[in-house]
């Protein structure tokens, strides 16, 4: 542990030099979190834990054990230990993007590389960074993060802000965030959440069919094919857009255009989510603008293409890590070239293209 906070200390001191007051909060954000962290065991012995908070952690302890088992997610201290937080969100993540470019402002780090969002354990300090860009001309948008991974180099904890999930979501994030320890890319956060998505998914499902929990596996499968349907208006959306901002028109009607493109994305999405029995009006109520699209796409934009790895790999877990791992290490332009090329093997599904959406928009302004 002492080692590990010194590692942290020297990472600050080396960040520094390049933005003193972040890497300050972020340091003494998660050494916050490091001292809060009790062992699992020791917090379900405690008769004053909640008993519901008692339950979540037994299931926890089953899905870690689960996960390497199983999974072959790493066996070591993350998740087996527990830190009560005294706030909703653990981090405020920042991304942004220009008014007229499908293109994520990237920030880097020390370790970890460059990635499209910046994270402050305080929201206050992520809404003062989002109207500095703001005022710059980016298009932003701030959601908080209930967890996050810090790739093994400490032993992340089950966070009291977890526990506002059903028991679904509480076991897919600990699948997706186990996920980064085994492979993670510096400078693509979209391949690493994709990545860590897949796994998520394989991971749910089989845990939910060991446990003979139908009826949570109905509802998982539910979910997975509403994401996938959101993820594709979001994708056609950034498709048209991103073919708008390339033609020769005045910043005005770009503007006027966007508007128009979004407002379809909103009432689209409004129409599936409500179909589904959801709340349209808590994930609406964030703007829809080029940052958010784009932070919806980190999750999702690569999936059809891990979920086609999966398969061809027959669901046998270690060939599939050792595929990612190959295509993870090409040069980042073959890399891609190659997940699209996956992605859309097979796939003769006709949708709104950027072209289609390009010739007919001014048709119905």
């Amino acid at each position: 542990m002492a080692r590990r906070l010194a590692v942290l200390a020297w990472v600050v001191v080396a960040g520094a030099s390049q933005s003193g007051c972040y890497y300050l909060q972020a340091a003494t954000g998660q050494v916050d979190i490091l001292v809060r962290r009790e062992p699992i065991d020791e917090v379900l012995a405690d008769p004053e834990t909640d008993i519901d908070v008692a339950r979540r952690l037994r299931l926890v302890q089953e899905a870690r054990d689960f996960s390497v088992a199983t999974l072959g997610l790493p066996d070591n201290g993350s998740y087996r230990s527990y830190a009560e937080l005294d706030r909703d969100y653990v981090v405020w993540s920042v991304f942004a993007a220009p008014e007229f470019r499908m293109q994520a402002v990237n920030w880097c780090y020390p370790i970890v590389g460059c990635v499209s969002y910046r994270g402050y354990f305080k929201q206050e300090k992520a809404e003062r960074e989002a109207r500095r860009l703001s005022e710059r001309g980016f298009d932003v948008h701030v959601g908080g993060v209930a967890a996050y991974s810090t790739l093994g180099r400490f032993d992340d904890p089950v966070l009291s802000t977890m526990m506002r999930w059903d028991d679904a979501q509480l076991v897919a994030t600990l699948f997706h965030e186990l996920a980064h320890q085994v492979l993670y890319i510096p400078d693509d956060t979209r391949f690493n959440e994709s990545f860590a998505r897949a796994v998520e998914e394989f991971g749910m499902e089989r845990f939910l069919l060991a446990r003979d929990a139908g009826s949570a596996l109905a509802a998982y499968r539910d979910g997975k094919a509403l994401r996938t349907e959101l993820a594709t208006l979001v994708e056609q959306t950034r498709d048209d857009l991103s073919a708008m901002y390339a033609e020769t028109l005045d910043d005005d009607e770009k503007r006027l255009l966007k508007e128009h493109r979004l407002e379809q994305l909103s009432a689209a999405l409004r129409a599936l989510l409500e179909g589904a029995g959801r709340d349209a009006d808590a994930w609406l109520s964030a703007p829809l603008n080029n940052a958010r699209l784009l932070s919806i796409s980190l999750y999702e934009g690569r999936l059809p293409a891990f979920r086609r790895m999966i398969e061809d790999c027959a669901g046998e877990i270690e060939c599939f890590y050792a595929e990612a791992g190959r295509v993870a290490a090409m040069p980042s332009d073959e890399r891609n070239r190659y997940l699209d090329a996956l992605a859309s093997r097979g796939d003769g599904a006709e949708g709104v293209t950027a072209t289609s959406w390009s010739r007919s928009r001014r048709v119905s302004p």
